[in-house]
């Protein structure tokens, strides 16, 4: 199965940002790359759970049962115990 490789452009300051990390890291730029967007994926995943809590934490009757639900689980993974 062939990959194909698509040509995705960059400003002129990000390719020589590229090329800097690229070289420092010395890694392939494309590996540079890559690691860079799921960096970047990682963080926004983050984020959006950051804001469904804050969201979950203003409604007092949601964030009482999400309380519950964690004691429920705390007890149950008692193993210590």
């Amino acid at each position: 199965m062939t990959i194909e490789s698509p040509t995705i452009r960059i400003s002129p300051k990000s390719k020589v940002i590229l090329r800097d990390l690229a070289k420092r890291e010395g890694k392939p730029m494309q590996t540079v790359l890559d690691d860079a967007i799921d960096r970047y994926r990682r963080e926004k995943l983050l984020d959006d759970a950051n804001a469904a809590y804050a969201k979950l934490r203003a409604n007092p009757g949601g964030w009482a049962d999400e309380l519950a639900e964690r004691q429920a689980w705390d007890t149950t993974s008692r193993d210590d115990e």
